[in-house]
């Protein structure tokens, strides 16, 4: 048999690897391994990192291993956290070497303290247009995104913020376990779409953001920027959705997860519109091909319409919940609803071992360090440029123009087979492809005819036959090759209604 390339542009891992954190976590690494051996039990068992004279023992280190890749960018991090944030050297090193050991348990379970407030600082600057009028978040580090979004749908479900049988609107096209999730035994929820307009540049009409006025929609859950459209909702949509809330839905729950953001030039996420009502769910992956790491983090306001939600449950609930809780919190009817994620998330009776592996909360924070070190944006500008070059060649080798849009993250392309043929051929040549086939022909021939793996984007609601191509997981040339196989098997289509027409 004849063996055939195949690319495969279905998966959204990305193929870079942000090198200049990662070169810094294994010098820190080393230099934790030295403060370990300061305190020797035997030859090759080390003790605990002491806190005292850390920063000067730092520093020597840092001189000694001077021009060693990794080792300004340690040195970049301790002024920033000393100077831009007024951390203590002593106080971010001794829990940093800690960390970076892994030699005790995660404390505090939900995030270890200097590390919160690191990456919220990064997400203030990323996420929330570093606005500090919208006040702070509490932050719970997770195992990437993924289980932000198992913990958090657990612990909705759990304090009756959510019920079996609730309605709940999805803001559509979505990336495809989402639709699946709400419709799971464990939550029975019913779904409403809230749908993009393909025509309006992917954005939310006004007559879609008003299905959340009913109040019969308990919480509105979205992927912003969007998967598998990679479009970001613009400043109109955030208002007109923030003026919803204040005057009519108060009580609306906003789930955003984020992971795209960083990819649209100043982005603002829902949660910097409407942050008492917003639950952000932010991943490292993406960004800094980090995929393999497991990092992710969940945000609630500290002020927030949850914990507000909870307190005012009905007695026989508020009993439940007590009773659920008692075994981990001394006042567990106060307890915050991000902390009862973290119970949640070892089933509570494992919570004294709960929270994320303190090494990779420290990779956390010095990725988040490296984007708050780099005042220019190199880093953004290279991670947009890959991407956006991708885009480009691929709608050049399709034949069509790429779209223009400001809010696009060119994370992702989806393409709509019908319209693209349409464009092309005609309408009777569009309709004849629509009615002839199902929907999922186009990206099997893709396949099985010319070696090239799509997401069929009718999966994620999108347009029925239209294609979800990841611009970040194959090499720059690959996209030349997608754009020509898609635009080849559209005219093989063509060419046998053309002769079927003879």
């Amino acid at each position: 048999n004849r063996e055939r390339i195949m690319l495969n542009a279905g998966r959204g891992n990305p193929n870079w690897v942000a090198i200049v954190a990662r070169e810094g976590f294994f010098e820190f690494g080393l230099f934790a391994l030295e403060e370990s051996q300061r305190a020797r039990h035997r030859p090759g068992l080390g003790g605990v990192a002491q806190k005292e004279g850390i920063t000067q023992r730092f520093k020597k280190f840092l001189a000694a291993n001077s021009g060693k890749e990794g080792i300004a960018f340690l040195e970049d991090a301790l002024n920033y956290v000393n100077e831009a944030m007024r951390i203590d050297g002593d106080d971010f090193l001794n829990e940093m070497v800690d960390a970076i050991l892994g030699d005790h348990y995660p404390t505090p379970d939900r995030m270890l303290t200097i590390c919160e407030l690191i990456v919220h600082k990064y997400i203030e600057q990323e996420m929330l247009g570093s606005d500090p009028a919208i006040g702070s978040f509490d932050l719970f580090a997770t195992e990437g995104g993924t289980a932000a979004m198992d913990y958090i749908f657990t612990t909705l479900a759990e304090n009756k913020i959510l019920h079996k049988g609730d309605k709940i609107a999805l803001g559509t096209p979505i990336f495809t376990p989402y639709i699946e999730i709400p419709r799971l035994n464990d939550y029975e929820l019913v779904e409403l779409e809230v749908t993009q307009d393909e025509n309006s540049d992917w954005q939310y009409p006004d007559s879609e953001i008003e299905k959340l006025a009913d109040p019969a929609v308990k919480a509105f859950f979205l992927v912003n920027p969007s998967n598998p459209t990679s479009v970001a909702m613009q400043q109109k949509s955030l208002d007109s959705i923030a003026e919803l809330i204040k005057t009519r839905r108060k009580d609306l729950i906003i789930l955003t997860d984020d992971v795209y953001g960083t990819f649209v030039e100043g982005f603002k996420s829902l949660a910097a519109a409407v942050p008492h009502n917003t639950i952000l769910v932010y991943s490292f992956s993406k960004y800094f091909g980090a995929t393999g790491w497991r990092l992710g983090v969940i945000g609630v306001h500290e002020d927030n319409v949850f914990d507000k939600r909870i307190a005012s449950l009905p007695a026989a609930d508020r009993e439940e919940l007590h009773a659920r809780y008692c075994t981990v919190e001394l006042d567990p009817d106060h307890m915050k609803v991000i902390d009862r994620m973290v119970a949640d998330s070892r089933l509570v009776a494992l919570h004294h071992t709960a929270g994320l592996s303190t090494p990779q909360q420290v990779m956390m924070v010095f990725f988040a360090l490296h984007c708050l070190i780099d005042k220019k944006g190199d880093y953004k500008r290279m991670a947009q440029d890959i991407v956006t070059s991708r885009f480009k060649a691929l709608y050049a080798a399709v034949g069509i123009p790429h779209p223009e849009n400001a809010c696009d993250a060119h994370y992702y392309a989806t393409i709509d087979i019908p319209a693209l043929a349409r464009g092309r051929y005609g309408d009777a040549f569009a309709e004849f492809l629509a009615k002839s086939y199902e929907p999922i022909d186009f990206v099997w021939r893709l396949a099985h005819e010319k070696s090239i793996v799509l997401m069929d984007g009718g999966g994620f609601d999108a347009p029925n036959m239209s294609v979800r191509v990841s611009l970040a997981n194959l090499p720059d040339s690959a996209y030349d090759s997608i754009g020509q196989g898609i635009s080849s098997l559209l005219e093989d289509y063509y060419n046998t209604w053309k002769g079927s027409k003879r």
